[in-house]
């Protein structure tokens, strides 16, 4: 498997992946560090985030769960050299995410807010 970072190019896919309109993805991708993992040349998940009040939150972790632990690593390096917390929202239904989260490091710190009439639990890894 390989990483790296995502184009516009490769918002179709994204799209798929995510069952939401290429523009969507399109804007992520300019929006947000996205980090995409190939295998056989085919995008098979992805990862975005983003940096502030000196935390980097994870917005999305999507695609097949084999790359979820890989696709986590990118934002926790990114946390770690810039001396931030990590902070990863994630839905209650996504019971692969949340078992990613926390083979990453990331503990359980509490509820999250709603996301789209969803509820959602608030993972976090201080500086690490």
């Amino acid at each position: 498997m390989e990483l790296r970072d995502a184009v516009e190019a490769d918002a179709d896919r994204l799209a798929e992946l995510t069952d939401t309109p290429r523009d969507v993805m399109r804007n992520l991708v300019h929006d947000r560090t996205v980090r995409v993992a190939e295998a056989s040349d085919e995008i098979v998940g992805f990862v975005s985030y983003d940096a502030r009040d000196r935390t980097v939150h994870v917005t999305q972790l999507e695609g097949d769960s084999d790359s979820f632990e890989e696709l986590l690593a990118e934002p926790i390096g990114f946390a770690r050299a810039e001396e931030m917390a990590v902070e990863f929202l994630v839905p209650d239904s996504e019971t692969t995410a949340s078992a990613a989260a926390k083979a990453a490091g990331f503990e359980h710190t509490g509820s999250g807010p709603r996301f789209e009439g969803q509820s959602t639990t608030r993972y976090r890894i201080e500086e690490p």
